[in-house]
């Protein structure tokens, strides 16, 4: 394997959109045939005449509420996935509670294409600190690296002194991880005095990857790229490299369809506007049609310089929606709302997302009722955590909150 994954990074880019758009209207019926789900959704909709990106349009989005109440109605999946191709594989659930699947794949969430652009090679030794427990995020890299034939440590959410311990032992000469959490495992690993001459490469996800961090891991000779991957999707796009130097914005991974459309439409955005990602995926597993990600970004209109044909997306720019990540993990305004039903002398909540020290930083603001007994302080603290599993601080605030509809102000600064 050379410097491209494969022919598919570098075909010409109308081939690659015949050959979508020619198998879209037939994969099209069959989902519809075997998911219930996907009957109800498109129904009344003549599927054979979806062949070009026009046609699709014409589609209804899916929203993760709606899915998330189809799952409520008909667990796990809401008729959405064809069940018999999962035997023998994992399922997930993720924040909100969304169920997913692990589709039949060697690579189920097309993970390896954007691991091999980041200089991930067979017999690379990789050190994968995403969670593999409850969530796919530890799986999703997992089986992309294995893939390439690279070796694979499941460190997991392991202490940060042991993350350091088994970098150094296993000779790891590559990481996987959130941003925030290379940083933090680097920071420890100087506190020890360990060194980790090893460490060479590095694919992170679940958060930005800030200029000023991308700099620090480059004077540490650690080539770091990401990718913008989702639970239910996996990998959607990726970094590349070109004459020794990132290329802005990410590639479109191959077999998906990408659209930016005006947030809470479907309606597509002008050349360089910004809006929602919505993404299409024909597996016959899991098939996702118009799938609103929530999450926002613009297409760079150039090829990219480094010789990859397919679109590119200027990244990760904000949610569409009040639903955040924070440390690699979603947090939804539903789970906040949660704290006043545990917590009925809450009369009003605001979760503060911002950063400091190059780390996400968690306050819950809150009023109280009139009258009502001193909230526990702690006890707030321990649910906030059992609801998002994530920490944080809790501020009672005297003042009364903005009747804004504002349940998750997230401020921190991304570009």
């Amino acid at each position: 394997m050379g410097k491209y994954f494969d022919e598919l990074d570098t075909q010409e880019p109308r081939l690659r959109t015949r050959a979508q758009f020619t198998a879209l209207g037939k994969q099209l019926q069959q989902a519809v045939s075997d998911c219930p789900g996907w009957a109800v959704h498109l129904a009344d909709v003549d599927l054979s005449s979806i062949d070009s990106e026009s046609a699709l349009q014409t589609l209804p989005i899916l929203r993760k509420s709606e899915l998330m109440q189809a799952q409520a109605q008909q667990p796990p999946f809401g008729g959405f996935v064809n069940e018999t191709g999962l035997e023998g594989s994992r399922v997930f659930m993720s924040p909100g509670p969304v169920w997913e699947p692990q589709v039949s794949s060697a690579d189920p969430w097309q993970a390896a294409r954007a691991l091999h652009a980041a200089g991930f090679r067979r017999g690379d030794r990789v050190h994968n600190t995403f969670s593999y427990h409850v969530t796919p995020g530890g799986f999703i890299l997992d089986e992309g690296a294995r893939a390439l034939g690279c070796t694979v440590f499941p460190s997991g959410t392991s202490s940060t002194e042991q993350q350091v311990e088994t970098l150094a032992t296993f000779a790891a000469s590559a990481f996987v991880g959130t941003p925030d959490y290379l940083k933090t495992v680097l920071t420890k690993a100087d506190e020890l005095s360990t060194a980790l001459p090893d460490l060479k490469r590095a694919m992170v996800s679940g958060g930005p990857l800030f200029p000023a961090m991308r700099e620090e891991f480059d004077q540490r000779n650690i080539t770091v790229q990401q990718c913008y991957a989702t639970a239910d999707l996996g990998v959607i796009a990726y970094e590349t490299h070109h004459d020794g130097a990132v290329v802005p914005g990410m590639i479109i991974n191959e077999t998906l369809i990408v659209e930016i459309v005006k947030p809470g439409t479907g309606e597509p955005v002008s050349a360089n506007e910004v809006g929602e990602i919505v993404v299409t995926r024909m597996h016959p597993d899991y098939p996702l049609v118009r799938f609103a990600t929530g999450d926002m970004s613009a297409f760079i209109e150039e090829l990219s310089p480094c010789g990859r044909t397919a679109k590119r997306i200027k990244g990760w720019m904000g949610r569409a929606d009040q639903r955040t990540k924070v440390r690699g993990m979603f947090v939804d305004p539903s789970q906040i709302q949660l704290l006043r039903k545990e917590h009925p002398e809450l009369s009003a909540v605001r979760l503060i997302v911002s950063r400091s020290n190059d780390k996400d930083e968690m306050r819950l603001k809150f009023n109280t009722t009139a009258g009502s007994a001193v909230v526990e302080n702690a006890a707030l603290v321990d649910t906030l955590k059992k609801l998002t599993g994530l920490s944080g601080q809790v501020e009672w605030i005297d003042k009364a909150l903005p009747n804004d509809g504002v349940v998750i102000d997230d401020q921190r600064e991304l570009a």
